[in-house]
């Protein structure tokens, strides 16, 4: 019996590494034989780095650079085995847990620290750098990324405006002489999770906005920002990413780097089960297990447990999901090819004792699913 287990992460709980390990211990209880494949998954966000890394190996590189608000924090990107390729990780840089709960600016935060890791990957010879965009603590359109790349963005004096994504009501123009060669000649891809646009009601201020601490004036002030972006991006860049899909993520670094580095964004899932060979790995598989902490509505919009059912479904493969909890309906899920979903829960339980507890939960359940596999 071939097992593929193939999770996202259970957050604030388990990595997606430890989520394969216990759901591991299970599958092996019920059938000492099986063969078990462990695939960590991630979508694009925290966690994709660790996951492609174990998957494809390549030098974990370590870079102090500025954080959200300019204060130094120590982030890391991953460094291909022949140096030609990179994956950063704009969370590690320049990610919401960086900043305190009662420390967030909206306005003023921005993504230099995660253009200082790309640059440093491009120093070192990457001339293929995967961008992971999800958890950004700034709504900037990905102005700091690109200043730490060369761009300037001035006022109509030709002043530099100050970092932040306010700051772009004031945009006049974008100076790109100072970008190198070395960069421009790099491919770039961005692995996002959101199809949201850059501005109106579904846009990067609108969305997101809020958990990055935007009150309603201060999201209405960030829109009319990236608005003005978004028209100085067109007229400059000729690229056009108001309403682009996908543009809004990571408040807006996606539309930023579509226009200025010509960048292609892609589905995270996507990009990440190539990575790691999923799709290989699925050859021949009798059961596919994967799961994430909360099963819902939006699992079924190109998160992990979405994807991989359709991959296990091509391969004519069973697909069961293992969830902390489950929110129907579940039939959008089932549409893409997943054959069951089950909560790890055993009774009712806070959510400390589920976090404590999840491990045991996870082989426990998994168990149970493969003991019917197995029968």
């Amino acid at each position: 019996m071939r097992v593929v287990i193939a999770p996202d992460s259970f957050k604030g709980s388990l990595t997606a590494a430890a989520v394969c390990e216990a759901i591991g211990v299970g599958v092996l209880r019920a059938a000492p034989d099986a063969e078990v494949v462990r695939i960590p998954m991630a979508d694009g966000g925290e966690g994709t780095l660790d996951c492609i890394g174990a998957a494809t190996g390549g030098q974990e590189v370590r870079l102090d650079v500025s954080g959200p608000l300019g204060a130094p924090v120590t982030a890391r990107y991953l460094l291909g085995a022949d140096a030609t390729s990179a994956v950063v990780e704009l969370a590690s840089a320049s990610g919401l847990p960086l900043l305190p709960p009662d420390g967030l600016a909206p306005l003023r935060a921005d993504t230099t620290g995660t253009g200082e890791l790309i640059a440093d990957a491009v120093h070192r010879g990457a001339r293929d750098v995967l961008v992971c965009v999800g958890g950004s603590a700034s709504t900037d359109g990905g102005t700091g990324l690109l200043r730490a790349l060369g761009a300037r963005f001035l006022d109509a004096r030709g002043r530099e405006l100050p970092p932040g994504g306010a700051a772009l009501l004031d945009l006049a123009r974008i100076d790109l002489d100072a970008v190198s060669e070395a960069v421009r000649a790099t491919r770039f891809r961005i692995a996002c999770d959101v199809t949201n646009p850059l501005v109106g009601p579904e846009g990067a201020a609108a969305v997101f906005g809020p958990q990055k601490g935007a009150t309603p004036a201060e999201v209405e002030l960030l829109d009319r920002a990236l608005t003005r972006f978004a028209d100085v991006l067109a007229e400059e860049c000729g690229t056009s990413v108001h309403h682009l899909p996908g543009a809004g993520a990571a408040g807006g670094t996606c539309g930023g780097m579509l226009a200025v580095l010509d960048a292609a964004a892609l589905p995270g899932c996507e990009l990440v089960a190539a990575a790691v060979g999923l799709p290989a790995a699925l050859v021949g598989a009798d059961l596919v297990i994967t799961g994430e902490g909360r099963l819902d509505r939006q699992s079924a919009g190109g998160k992990v447990v979405s994807h991989v059912a359709r991959l296990a479904a091509e391969h004519r493969a069973p697909a069961v999901v293992l969830a902390g909890q489950l929110v129907p309906p579940l039939s959008p899920l089932h549409d893409l090819g997943l054959t069951a979903a089950f909560s790890i829960a055993d009774g009712p339980r806070t959510l400390a004792e589920m976090t404590r507890s999840a491990p045991a939960l996870l082989a426990d359940t998994a168990e149970q699913v493969v003991r019917l596999r197995a029968s």
